[in-house]
């Protein structure tokens, strides 16, 4: 089956004619929906430039995200890896540091279109939630920037002096688990999964797809795409942005 493609004016008016308050969720995922790829290797590539991150750190990250991305290696443990060699570091201090890297270098990959169907919701009154596998320091300055004031993602885990031990908060938001966390703020506060909205790219956020009543690929990777087709489900193509060398 041929996927349905949906125009920017379209997903704008269909949002506009459809029911408004904050009944109605709207969710997005972060990488590869809201900006134009990952949100991360800001803070990678930030650290190798300051020469902040070890030959071992380097070379220990390309290979677990290589095997991520062959699937011989699951989210949890590449995130919690990622984690690993930042024990020690302030929470604090690693927030300032995803400021910074937001405005001097993911603010310009904010997809513009998404902007305006994030504006759209709002617009409507609609519960806008940025519900993402991302941690906080990635997240956080994407959903104040856009005007978000929900945000379901993951977490590090901090000592009581505001220190990283080198873990992530369980349960680790991917996949189902992101499903499941949306589900729970759904039910807390009081929006039905089948009025509500999700956009996403991933593979694995077809768990969260199959729940709501509006799902929306964007730019959808292989199987989501497949999914997608098999169950009509819309699909947004945005262009993407061409990056600074």
């Amino acid at each position: 089956m041929v996927p349905r493609l949906l125009t920017l004016p379209e997903s704008v008016d269909e949002i506009a004619g459809g029911p408004g308050g904050p009944s109605v969720g709207a969710f997005f995922d972060l990488d590869g929906t809201l900006v134009d790829g990952f949100t991360a290797t800001a803070h990678a590539g930030d650290r190798i430039r300051r020469r902040q991150a070890s030959l071992g750190e380097v070379l220990g990250v390309l290979e677990a995200s290589v095997r991520y991305r062959l699937g011989r290696m699951q989210f949890e443990r590449l995130v919690r890896r990622a984690a690993g060699y930042l024990r020690g570091e302030s929470l604090a201090e690693l927030d300032v540091v995803g400021e910074r890297l937001f405005v001097d270098r993911v603010a310009a990959r904010v997809f513009p279109h998404m902007r305006q169907i994030v504006e759209a919701h709002q617009q409507r009154g609609h519960t806008v939630v940025l519900s993402s596998s991302a941690l906080t320091i990635h997240a956080e300055p994407v959903a104040r920037f856009l005007g978000i004031d929900h945000v379901l993602c993951n977490h590090f885990a901090v000592d009581d002096a505001g220190l990283l031990t080198g873990d992530i908060v369980r349960p680790v938001i991917w996949g189902p688990q992101k499903a499941a966390a949306v589900e729970r703020f759904c039910g807390a506060n009081g929006i039905p999964l089948g009025e509500s909205w999700f956009y996403a790219d991933g593979d694995e956020d077809v768990a969260l797809m199959d729940l709501v009543g509006f799902p929306r690929p964007v730019n959808p990777r292989p199987r989501l795409a497949a999914t997608a087709a098999a169950r009509d489900w819309p699909i947004l193509q945005i262009a993407r942005l061409r990056r600074r060398a």
